[in-house]
């Protein structure tokens, strides 16, 4: 399991060190391979990490459409394990991706030549700083990465100036009024003796890489109007995780769901979903 570090204060860790921190939790294992037991690098590995995502994360298929977007060009920000890069491959998109980590780069590559197929380029890259041209890529895809790194509204910037006009974006960021931000308040900062301590302070210290943040739909829209964009949609998902959907207990299990309905169902879930064209 990875290990990750802890801070107090949001603001110990900021820019590159932060960046660095972010880049060495998700080196050492690429989001989602924890689930799988076949050797490394096999098809049994792949496929392994393949269903359990799919299971869990089945929203994943319905926002990206892959399908629908045969011929375009395309650009994955922050391709991971590169589970969702080779279903873009596989759709007939012009794919190209990157990732902040050699390892994620390292996962497409063997990924790739598993099942051999190719795409037109993927490497190693910082979100906050994509290195191709204004105006490049029909559609920009990226599901739970930019909130991740140290600056998010220029990464989000960046995927804005990377797309034609006309150009998709297809976002996934994590929901801070969610059942999973609320867990972990109440565990990390209510349960220690913390109460004073913010949604957002859970979140950034206890969620996956240190500083990782949560938005507010407010936020978030806010967000993303700061660039030249049109037909701004976003939605949130209760999740897998929401529900404790991993948990054996069947009363947990009814006591989350009975939450989110309190809450809204959807209202209270963990992935929110931006969608939006570029002017």
């Amino acid at each position: 399991m990875i290990q990750r570090a802890q801070l107090d204060d949001q603001t110990a860790l900021a820019g590159t060190e932060l960046k660095s921190a972010v880049h060495d939790y998700w080196n050492q294992e690429s989001c989602g391979t924890f689930v799988a037991s076949a050797d490394k690098h096999t098809r049994e590995f792949y496929e392994q990490v393949e269903a359990h995502r799919y299971a869990v994360e089945p929203e994943i298929m319905t926002f990206a459409q892959f399908p629908r977007h045969y011929g375009k060009k395309l650009l994955e920000v922050g391709v991971g394990a590169g589970t969702d890069f080779l279903q873009w491959v596989r759709a007939g998109t012009k794919a190209h991706g990157i990732d902040l980590t050699e390892e994620g780069v390292a996962h497409v590559q063997h990924r790739l030549q598993v099942y051999g197929l190719r795409a037109e380029e993927f490497k190693v890259a910082d979100c906050e700083h994509i290195p191709y041209d204004d105006n490049t890529f029909d559609l920009v895809y990226s599901w739970g990465v930019i909130h991740h790194t140290a600056d998010t509204p220029r990464a989000l910037s960046e995927i804005v100036r990377v797309l034609k006009p006309g150009g998709t974006a297809k976002i996934m960021i994590y929901h801070r009024h969610s059942l999973v931000a609320y867990r972990l308040w109440v565990h990390h900062a209510l349960l220690a003796g913390k109460p004073w301590k913010s949604l957002s302070w859970a979140v950034w210290n206890f969620m996956e890489s240190v500083g990782t943040k949560s938005y507010t739909r407010a936020e978030a829209r806010a967000m993303a109007e700061r660039n030249p964009i049109a037909n701004l949609r976003i939605e949130t998902i209760l999740t897998h995780y929401d529900i404790l959907g991993f948990q054996s207990s069947k009363v947990l299990q009814f006591l989350a769901k009975a939450f989110a309905l309190c809450l809204g169902w959807h209202r209270a879930g963990w992935f929110m979903t931006l969608e939006f064209t570029k002017q």
